[in-house]
């Protein structure tokens, strides 16, 4: 059973995503469970989640930097939908007594609108030059309290942790520009730090997950983590 403030939530999401139509994905987390959190959730094809997939590496990242502390919601910053489109998203934080308990998400799918403008812009333009000027306007970060964090982390959704932990450990292969099965030491060192500090390892399993991403045992990574740990007190 939900938190009794989160319950006042779960209408309030099933409101928001009937008023503000199809293109609106509108999802409600628990942080009592972040395996399985969110709790309710509207319009649900557009990220392609269901009730009780996991919180994403940017609600993870949220919790691990604390940014929730000194700022209420944060506005405008990039995601990625179902099937692979941008997506605007923002986040309302949800705090009981000072403590954050969850998080309401609205992620909107702009791509129908684009479409259209771009129909319309190519009356006037050449085609290449419709696709430069889209190419440059994409989501800005903002927020209405402080500077907007994560300005280069784009959020994904998953209904599993495995694909969380997989798509983390993908991005940060991608980033170094190497694959997992040629990994050195310090590449793989390197990654395991940046998911720990991204909160990957908040959620139940995902050592398991991370270890076979990266082609190395359980045993690899809690050593790994234990050295970070070491290294940084």
């Amino acid at each position: 059973m939900a938190n009794a403030l989160l319950q006042h939530y779960i209408k309030l999401t099933e409101f928001l995503g009937q008023a503000l139509g199809p293109d609106y994905e509108v999802a409600l987390h628990d942080l009592t469970d972040k395996n399985r959190s969110i709790i309710a959730i509207a319009n649900n094809h557009v990220s392609g989640r269901e009730v009780g997939a996991p919180l994403t590496n940017v609600a993870l990242q949220i919790l691990m930097d604390k940014s929730y502390e000194k700022q209420d919601y944060r506005l405008h910053y990039c995601g990625v939908s179902a099937e692979g489109k941008a997506l605007r998203s923002s986040t309302l934080f949800i705090k009981q007594n000072g403590k954050l308990i969850g998080m309401l998400f609205i992620n909107f799918d702009d791509s129908r609108y684009q479409s259209v403008s771009k129909n319309i812009l190519q009356l006037c333009h050449p085609d290449n030059f419709v696709e430069e000027i889209f190419h440059l306007t994409e989501p800005h970060m903002d927020n209405g309290a402080a500077p907007a964090p994560l300005p280069h982390t784009i959020e994904s959704f998953h209904n599993s942790i495995d694909a969380v932990a997989g798509d983390a450990v993908n991005r940060e292969l991608a980033r170094l520009g190497v694959t997992a099965d040629r990994l050195t030491p310090d590449e793989r060192i390197q990654i395991i730090a940046s998911l720990e500090t991204g909160g990957i390892f908040l959620l139940k399993g995902a050592v398991k997950d991370v270890a076979d991403a990266l082609h190395c045992s359980q045993a690899s990574v809690y050593r790994y983590l234990s050295q970070i740990k070491k290294d940084g007190t």
